[in-house]
């Protein structure tokens, strides 16, 4: 008879009746983790309260840690030994404050039985709503249910109400009806037969997307599946950071200081400082500098439509950061870069497409933006920025809820006020970029704008799209909105046309807004459909959300 050895499988202990456990992902970053505890814990004792209110306790399942300071998850191997002690059928919220690797808690929140209710709190300090978005949308793209909610401090009725119904029920649901599938909407012959024929360029000619590593910062919902990319017509080039980096060594300092000048010239200003740790440094800039020629060069070498760094994790740790890269690559009018034998000119008076933290979603949003309004004639520069927060205009000079549009990097100096005069590059924050880096920092200039983000849910591409109008707020509120956020990245005031703050939280399946400019508010319209057109083409679920500008229906 065999004798084999058997794994014990421990059996974790079951929660009581009225019992909701508590689970907060984190970075990976132990200085973030440590610099984001505060607001955490301030978030997870209103929470404490709310649920005690509704006849619930509200139980932590995994501990503060004394040793590094602070109570999240951060690793996946952490976030798998945690859920392996919960109770699988239990309630489950998860609370960020912060913004979390969704990978630390992905494994077991998919494996969950229990109702699960993501939570964030509505604050600009730290991004817990860019953390919470992440979340959500990896967990649609995996096909899991969740509920969600969000609040300012844990005691409105809106609030308090669905979190009763969901610890009773086990699922809440928000009006999505400022949502239009295409097929109900009017989309004029000309701009439909741009949108096809565009598409079936990209088919019959194909686009190369060259991702310098895959999954930054664990963004599963970032990951657009080979399968559904390739029948669009958009195919990967896998390349490395490591040789981003031996390609940035390999710049000379006369070709990288040719960059640097170039940008003096156009009247970009730079904050800099003697202290490498605290301060950004011309040696860092250089360096930046060296990165921008290094990656056009690789890009143009594997024939790249568009470029994605990862830059978060591992580059971090060998140079500065890439934000003033990015933002001079998605730009027309940018430093020339030549070719090694300095006979060509790389991607000559256009923007090579770069897409911010490897987010193949925007990538192929971008491209799409990108070639949409090449072939219209509108402005071509486009980026994503993080949802970052949301807040009434307290200046009184805008009457709508105005959003805080912020990224640290991949914003145009196209979309800034003063264009490169108005751009300034201040040091990333230590806790996030050793190494330092400049970001290029501005105020994102008032004018009509398409908004859109495409995303993996049900097994397929989906797109959603909208209007938007960027408004110029007094110096004192926009200042007032970067110090509730980051004030080295550049920032853009958005009102979503027919949109509330509760309806795009509900419906939007990302941490990413893609936005670009067009010439006119009827322009963006068509913009949008051609768009919309194209996407459909493609093979792309679309849908337009909203209202045009003025409140008029699509339909």
């Amino acid at each position: 008879m065999a004798r084999y050895q058997f794994p014990e499988l421990s059996k974790p202990p079951r929660a009581k009746k009225r019992q909701v456990l508590l689970v907060a992902s984190g970075d990976l970053r132990l200085s973030a983790n440590q610099n984001c505890w505060e607001k955490q814990k301030e978030m997870e004792d209103d929470l404490v309260r709310a649920v005690a209110d509704a006849g619930y306790e509200l139980v932590r399942a995994h501990p503060y840690k004394p040793a590094q300071k602070h109570g999240f998850i951060g690793s996946q191997k952490e976030g798998m030994e945690v859920f392996a002690g919960i109770d699988p059928n239990a309630r489950l919220i998860v609370a960020e404050a912060v913004w979390q690797y969704s990978h630390h808690v992905l494994a077991g929140l998919l494996a969950h039985r229990g109702p699960i209710l993501t939570v964030a709190n509505w604050s600009g300090t730290w991004p817990g709503l860019v953390g919470m978005l992440n979340l959500n949308a990896s967990m649609t793209k995996a096909g899991k249910k969740y509920s969600t909610l969000w609040s300012e401090d844990f005691s409105d009725k809106a609030f308090l109400k669905n979190l009763k119904k969901w610890l009773e029920k086990g699922s809440v649901r928000h009006r999505t009806n400022h949502v239009t599938p295409l097929k109900k909407v009017k989309v004029s012959g000309a701009e439909r037969r741009l949108g096809k024929a565009l598409a079936e360029q990209l088919r019959r000619e194909k686009a190369i997307m060259g991702i310098f590593d895959e999954g930054c910062m664990g963004m599963y919902n970032a990951i657009i599946p080979d399968e559904l990319l390739n029948p669009a017509g958009g195919y990967k080039e896998r390349l490395s950071q490591s040789a981003l980096y031996y390609e940035t060594t390999q710049v000379s300092d006369e070709a990288a200081r040719a960059v640097r000048k170039w940008l003096d010239d156009r009247g970009m200003t730079f904050d800099t400082g003697p202290n490498e740790e605290e301060d950004l440094t011309d040696a860092q800039i250089l360096t930046q500098c060296k990165m921008y020629i290094a990656a056009m060069r690789i890009a143009d070498d594997f024939g790249c439509d568009l470029i994605g760094i990862q830059y978060q994790q591992g580059l971090k740790d060998l140079l500065p950061a890439s934000d003033l890269v990015e933002g001079m690559l998605n730009n027309a009018d940018r430093p020339p870069v030549t070719s090694r034998d300095g006979k060509r000119v790389l991607y000559k008076d256009e923007p090579l497409v770069h897409f911010n933290e490897v987010d193949e979603c925007a990538g192929l949003d971008g491209l799409m933006t990108y070639r949409v309004h090449k072939a219209m004639g509108q402005p071509v520069e486009n980026t994503l920025h993080d949802i970052r927060w949301g807040d009434w205009d307290r200046s009184g000079t805008v009457s709508d809820y105005v959003w805080v549009f912020l990224i640290s990097g991949a914003v145009p100096p196209a979309h800034l006020v003063g264009g490169w005069k108005g751009a300034s590059s201040q040091r990333q924050p230590a806790m996030y970029f050793r190494l330092g880096g400049g970001s290029i920092k501005g105020i994102s200039k008032p004018g009509e704008i398409v908004w859109s983000r495409v995303f993996v849910e049900s097994g397929r591409l989906k797109m959603d799209l909208g209007r938007a109008g960027v408004v110029a707020l007094p110096e004192e509120e926009t200042e007032r909105r970067w110090q509730e956020t980051t004030p080295q990245w550049p920032i853009m005031h958005a009102v979503t046309y027919g949109i509330s703050r509760d309806q795009m939280m509900a419906r939007h399946k990302a941490n990413h807004i893609q936005v670009v400019y067009a010439a006119s508010a009827k322009e963006a319209d068509k913009a949008l459909l051609a768009k919309a057109a194209m996407a459909e083409a493609m093979g792309i679920e679309t849908a337009v959300c909203g209202t045009r500008k003025g409140g008029k229906p699509w339909s």
